[in-house]
Formats: structure tokens, sequence, C-alpha cells
């Protein structure tokens, strides 16, 4: 892995964020397994999933001199009650920007901000085969907690997703957590 020559800038994403962000990943959608949708969203609902995201969990981006370098968010990990401390968080990094240290860099901030917001415990899903994600994951302390067998198919095939889990922090008893909104 080679290191960042200058670290991307890391922010609070903006609906017109949209643009960059889908630019990183529509391929995925489009040539890979690793999400599982099947349609490459357009910038209306990119810039919609953005400010609905924004209302209660953070999205942050990096960006450098050539726009949106890669980004992160979390997400709601389960409907019921007891299950407000937890989420799920997912990271997409340019190409050209792959192995440099982004998406690590955008992932502790996330992971700061969760922990501010009250926040304990971060899922990941993973596609597989996905070395280089089951890498990042693991570099910043994920362990794999499971595998789901043939979950979805694209591409022609069944793919399995590993879940992985990190524990942000474990206050007993745990505050509420805020939204990021609020915070």
């Amino acid at each position: 892995m080679q290191a960042m020559d200058t670290p991307p800038a890391i922010r609070i994403a903006r609906p017109d964020d949209a643009e960059g962000v889908l630019a990183i990943y529509a391929p995925v959608v489009r040539d890979t397994a690793i999400s599982f949708e099947t349609e490459v969203p357009d910038i209306a609902e990119m810039r919609r999933r953005i400010a609905t995201t924004l209302a209660t969990y953070p999205w942050l981006v990096a960006e450098d001199a050539r726009g949106i370098a890669g980004y992160v968010y979390a997400s709601r990990y389960a409907e019921r009650l007891a299950y407000r401390w937890s989420v799920i968080v997912t990271a997409y990094v340019r190409a050209d920007q792959r192995g440099r240290g982004v998406g690590k860099a955008l992932y502790r901030a996330l992971f700061d901000e969760l922990r501010r917001l009250g926040y304990c415990q971060a899922f990941a899903g993973i596609t597989q085969p996905n070395a280089a994600s089951v890498a990042l994951h693991e570099s910043l302390g994920f362990t794999r907690v499971g595998i789901y067998a043939n979950a979805g198919h694209k591409l022609g095939r069944w793919h399995d997703v590993g879940y992985w889990q990190l524990s942000l922090q474990r206050p007993d008893p745990p505050p509420e957590p805020r939204a990021f909104s609020a915070a």
C-alpha cells in the first residue's frame, strides 16, 4: 500500500455532492456485486439519499483536487427500538485513491462522529469475495461475525455476504443516541 501524498480533506457531505458520489458508486452498481443495487440511481435520487441520511446519521466525503475521492455514511441497523445504538456503515473510494488510506481516514472520522452521537456498535456487510474491503475493515478493528450464504443474486450468480462488527463504545446504561442534524 502506498501512502497518500496530500490527504484529501474530509467534510460533511452536501446534497450537491451527489454527482461526485455517483461517479464513484455507479461503476460499483453497474459492474460488480459489491453493491446489491441493480440499477444505478440518478443524481436526484443520490441527492435525496444524502439529504435523508444527514437528517439522522453522518455522511462524510473526502475531497481532493479532482473532486470527491471517497465517502462513508452510517444508517439504521434495524427497526426494533433496542437496536438504536447500532448502525450499518458503508464506504466507497474512487478507483485511483484505493489503497492510499482514504477509506481508513474517512472511517476514522465517521467513528469519531458516531461515538460523539452515542452509537455503540457498527456493522459492515461485505459481498464475498472482497479481500480489499475485508482488509480495510479488519485493519480498523472490525471482527467477522458471520456469513450469509447465497444472500443475493447479481451478475448471473449467487453471492455470499459477510458481516463484520466494530464496538465503538459500551457505556452502561447507554445514553440516547442523538440525530446527526441535531448534534
